[in-house]
């Protein structure tokens, strides 16, 4: 029998006693079981590969709102928040740019807002000429005094470094836009009755 098993047996037994174990069925044999891939999260992703967090709705009423404020649309607070105040801007706004009717505040207004040309920068030419009719002729040319006086008040507070020469320059006009930005005035980098009124309220004093 051992001469049978070692010399004279060809080829494997049909029934040997110990061999090799099987593994169970429907189980690879070699390697593990592959993991699915993990799903890409819901922020977007630039080509660069950064991601890319979707800004709020907030957010970008916000920043609508200053752009129609810079322009003069918008006389309300920037709040965030979509009120009657800024329906009308942003209404006021396409109308006078020839853009269609938005459904809601978004990036591509917000971006058709910043396109625009600059001479939408300014309320309606009918708005402004009525404004201008109905003034006074002395408010209209301020005196060089007060334009001094307001000079001098503006670089007090920090809205840049103005020289007093009586005549509202390229940094006189930064200055005072970033003063109506700041107390919330349409943007018109002109000197104005409003404008003093408000700048002796800030110093306590009146532009004299």
């Amino acid at each position: 029998m051992l001469i049978n098993v070692l010399f004279m047996q060809r080829g494997s037994h049909p029934a040997p006693l110990f061999g090799a174990s099987i593994p169970p069925t429907g189980l690879p044999l070699v390697g593990k079981i592959p993991m699915p891939a993990a799903r890409p999260s819901p922020a977007e992703t630039s080509r660069s590969g950064a991601v890319i967090i979707p800004r709020t709705p907030g957010e970008i009423i916000t920043d609508i709102q200053r752009e129609l404020l810079r322009r003069g649309y918008y006389e309300g607070p920037v709040d965030g928040f979509y009120g009657p105040k800024t329906d009308a801007a942003i209404r006021e706004f396409e109308h006078l740019a020839a853009l269609k009717a938005s459904a809601e505040p978004s990036e591509t207004l917000l971006q058709s807002m910043r396109q625009a040309s600059p001479t939408l920068s300014r309320l309606s030419t009918a708005q402004g000429s009525s404004a201008r009719t109905s003034e006074p002729a002395q408010e209209q040319t301020a005196p060089a005094a007060r334009v001094v006086a307001m000079q001098r008040a503006l670089s007090e507070y920090g809205y840049g470094q103005i020289r007093a020469t009586g005549v509202v320059d390229a940094d006189t006009q930064r200055a005072i836009e970033k003063f109506e930005l700041d107390r919330n005035l349409p943007v018109t980098r002109q000197y104005s009755e409003r404008l003093a009124r408000e700048l002796a309220a800030l110093t306590g004093r009146a532009l004299d």
